[in-house]
């Protein structure tokens, strides 16, 4: 009887009795953030809600707001300062730089030419040449200014045209010749152009303006300026206006001569300064008689030609040149400034 009893299932566990800790299956992890899956465009169909949204925007920007009359006047005016600014900028590049080029080739090729005929051994006698009539254009001395800087060196050439002043300082031809009677008038620009004459205002009483020819050298010095002619006997001591080295005295000239002063401005019609006897056309002095002279003129203030720069100078000594030796200059050419 007992062998039929069949065994009673396992008893299931109470509530209370199941385990407190449940076990849930393992997740895979996330792919890493940083990648963006890549989609081709045949995974999308047409219909797909992907294109559809585009649909939404419209294909026209939004219109343009109209300036109004004074802010359009405002923007013209503006754009139009621009370009002056930069047309002035080009045109002072041009002058400055660009003209200074150009006419230092021009000026290198009057020296050179200049050099050749003073090498010439068919050339005429240096006493002969030295009132030679020049061509336009032709050079006919050379110009120091050591005060100016040891390569301070220009050659001068026949006539003061425009193109004649683009090639270096220019010899008024109805002056003086250099070392003549009279005033030796030289013209040359102070911007542009090679600029020979734009430190002028940077002279002293008494510094020395040599001139070369192909015989003489000619020094003359720079007559008192107004403002030292009022205290002259303070000024008189220094050995370049006292007359050393065998040179004439440099004083303030009186007479007929009171207008030649070192240096002052004056307007351009005022041809005067570069007669015969500067600021006295009417002076009556025999040409024989008339002081050497030497006039620089050039454009003041810079940038302008309202005016006009004047210096004048007085012929104070000549050395003639020594064919045997040829290295022999004035001292006065190692004066500095």
């Amino acid at each position: 009887m007992y062998g039929d009893r069949r065994q009673p299932p396992p008893r299931r566990p109470h509530p209370a009795e199941a385990p407190t800790e449940i076990i849930r299956p393992v997740r895979p992890p996330d792919p890493p953030t940083e990648y963006i899956p890549i989609y081709r465009d045949d995974d999308y169909d047409d219909d797909d809600e992907y294109y559809d949204d585009y649909d939404d925007y419209d294909d026209e920007p939004p219109p343009r707001r109209r300036s109004s009359p004074g802010l359009t006047a405002v923007r013209t005016v503006g754009e139009l300062l621009i370009t002056a600014g930069l047309v002035v900028l080009l045109f002072v590049v041009y002058e400055v730089w660009i003209t200074d080029l150009i006419s230092a080739e021009k000026q290198a090729e009057v020296t050179t030419a200049l050099d050749d005929e003073w090498k010439d051994p068919a050339a005429p006698d240096p006493e002969r040449v030295e009132h030679f009539s020049f061509a336009d254009g032709e050079g006919i001395a050379k110009l120091y200014v050591p005060a100016l800087g040891s390569d301070y060196k220009f050659t001068i050439v026949e006539g003061t045209s425009e193109k004649n002043l683009e090639v270096g300082p220019g010899h008024y031809k109805t002056s003086a010749p250099p070392g003549g009677a009279g005033n030796f008038a030289v013209a040359g620009h102070r911007v542009g152009k090679g600029a020979p004459f734009n430190d002028l205002d940077l002279l002293e009483s008494c510094d020395a303006i040599v001139v070369e020819t192909r015989g003489n050298w000619y020094v003359y010095r720079l007559l008192p300026t107004t403002a030292d002619a009022k205290n002259w006997a303070a000024r008189a001591a220094d050995p370049r206006c006292a007359g050393a080295e065998g040179s004439a005295k440099v004083e303030p000239l009186t007479g007929e001569y009171a207008a030649a002063v070192g240096r002052h401005i004056v307007t351009p019609r005022d041809s005067g300064v570069v007669a015969p006897v500067p600021g006295n056309p009417a002076a009556k002095t025999p040409p024989d008689q008339r002081r050497k002279l030497i006039t620089l003129t050039t454009c003041h203030p810079k940038f302008s030609n309202r005016q006009r720069m004047i210096l004048h100078g007085v012929l104070v000594r000549t050395q003639a040149k020594d064919p045997a030796n040829p290295s022999a200059i004035p001292v006065e050419l190692k004066e500095t400034g």
